[in-house]
């Protein structure tokens, strides 16, 4: 007689009220990680003050594309939040969409990075100045990229159906780790753009 096949086992969900070890472990990685940043934040402004040359050296930044692009990283952190609702209210091909225009926006981000770097008239070695922006956009850009690996991996996944109302914890904590980044780069922006026109 042919034993019978075991009934096949629903996925996991996890604890109901409760974050997962992952969003935990995400939300120990932001704090190292912001940590770094805080300390490249406070060379910049203790560097700065200390020298005596004209700070930038090369003059005031343009803001327009900057600007423009805080923007579009910032639209894409509310994509990845609207992703991330869709899946909660059912609507996955709104998911879907939403989390494929934030990486298309993290893409354009980092296009327009990229172009700002060519056009400048410095570079890492020129100065004091010049090395401590480098470092510390090439720094976040770094960040960017690793959360574009995120993206595609949750959007991939979502496009197979691993997704539905009660299990989406990797769209959450993919999601936590690029508004992440995004709050960074309000840091980064205003330290590099903004702030040079008050002093």
């Amino acid at each position: 007689m042919a034993e019978a096949m075991p009934l096949q086992q629903p996925l996991p969900v996890g604890s109901e009220s409760k974050h997962s070890g992952g969003w935990w472990g995400m939300l120990a990685l932001i704090a190292t990680e912001g940590s770094l940043f805080a300390y490249l934040l406070f060379a910049y402004f203790y560097l700065a003050s200390q020298t005596e040359q004209h700070w930038p050296p090369e003059g005031l930044p343009i803001l327009f594309m900057p600007g423009i692009n805080t923007l579009i990283l910032l639209t894409s952190s509310v994509c990845v939040w609207a992703s991330e609702r869709c899946i909660r209210l059912r609507q996955l091909p709104w998911a879907l969409a939403s989390m494929a225009l934030a990486l298309v926006l993290g893409m354009c981000f980092v296009a327009i990075q990229l172009n700002e770097w060519r056009k400048l008239t410095y570079d890492m070695a020129t100065n004091l100045y010049g090395s401590l922006y480098f470092t510390i956009t090439g720094f976040h850009m770094l960040h960017v990229i690793v959360g574009l690996v995120i993206l595609s991996a949750l959007l991939l996944w979502m496009a197979l159906g691993y997704f539905d109302h009660r299990r989406y914890a990797a769209v959450t904590i993919g999601g936590l780790y690029w508004h992440f980044v995004d709050v960074v780069w309000l840091f980064v922006f205003t330290t590099f753009y903004l702030l040079p026109y008050l002093y």
